[in-house]
């Protein structure tokens, strides 16, 4: 990923990737796809725009509330709010 979002791996062992991502306003992951399972936990409300192959759509983020998606997904992954922006993302190998 190349994009302006401060990535902070936490743990990275044969079992799982931890990475906690955090983002400025407007910063970015970089276009990407996700070679693994994986959770996300955001670590406080937001919003992320997502933009992909089939074009953008926003998302609502609730502090403490995860959600799984599958190996394979690709995106852009952009903070859309007014200030700091963050997640932990663990990868499952």
């Amino acid at each position: 990923m190349s994009g302006t979002a401060k990535a902070i791996k936490h743990i990275e062992n044969d079992r799982v990737i931890v990475t906690e991502y955090r983002f400025a306003p407007g910063a970015n992951t970089g276009w990407h796809r996700h070679g693994h399972d994986y959770v996300v936990v955001p670590l406080m409300d937001g919003k992320v725009k997502l933009l992909t192959k089939q074009g953008e759509n926003f998302a609502e983020m609730k502090k403490g509330v995860p959600y799984f998606r599958n190996e394979g997904v690709e995106h852009d992954v952009i903070n859309a709010n007014d200030g700091e922006y963050a997640f932990i993302e663990i990868e499952i190998k």
